[in-house]
């Protein structure tokens, strides 16, 4: 009896503690027998959380773009020619572009694009209800998403580039990364295309 329970005791603590243990339990007064209990240790299941971690990016989204990757000017273009509209966004997202589309009607798309082919992965329609609000930020806007993404071009590989709608400074924001992996954010002008640093930027 007294052997059943220092078992289950230490059987339990090595659950909890979550690594090796060896207990030897021999027998009292009852019997002649001996017991072992082993737990696994779960170092491995450990090392393999760790190593996730390490192999994630920060933002677990965005990777280097590599020469010859399709870009932001370009994805965008693939998503109007599969879903007509106004490009308010396009995001690299785990390998591959998000385009968001305003399309006739106010109704919302997101079209997947491959990073290294320019290929329409998919598109679906989204509830989104801001269609107002972004088509009176763009009411006498000459720039669009394209040329916004393109002008931000010119200050590293552009990883996103996004209507700003609120607030009085109105236009796109775009992120650039350095070949270094450096972020920066910067505003483009909608209606003559200059980027300038973005204040709110670190």
């Amino acid at each position: 009896m007294k052997r059943n329970i220092v078992i289950a005791v230490v059987t339990a603590a090595a659950l909890v503690g979550g690594g090796t243990a060896t207990a030897l339990a021999v027998a009292g007064d009852d019997d002649d027998s001996t017991s072992v209990t082993r737990t696994d240790d779960d170092r491995d299941d450990r090392g393999e959380d760790r190593s996730d971690d390490r192999d994630g990016d920060d933002d677990g989204a965005v990777r280097a773009a590599a020469p010859g990757d399709v870009t932001a000017a370009e994805a965008i273009t693939a998503a109007l020619k599969h879903t007509p509209g106004t490009a308010v966004s396009a995001e690299l997202d785990d390998g591959s572009w998000e385009v968001d589309v305003l399309a006739e009607g106010d109704t919302w798309h997101t079209v997947r694009i491959a990073l290294d082919s320019g290929k329409v992965l998919g598109a679906q329609k989204d509830d989104e209800d801001d269609a107002a609000e972004v088509r009176a930020a763009l009411k006498g806007a000459s720039v669009t998403a394209e040329d916004a993404a393109k002008a931000a071009a010119a200050k590293g590989t552009v990883v996103s580039v996004d209507l700003d709608d609120d607030g009085g400074d109105k236009g796109w924001e775009a992120e650039t990364r350095a070949s270094g992996g450096d972020a920066r954010d910067w505003n483009v002008d909608p209606k003559t295309a200059s980027v300038t640093p973005d204040r709110d930027d670190d």
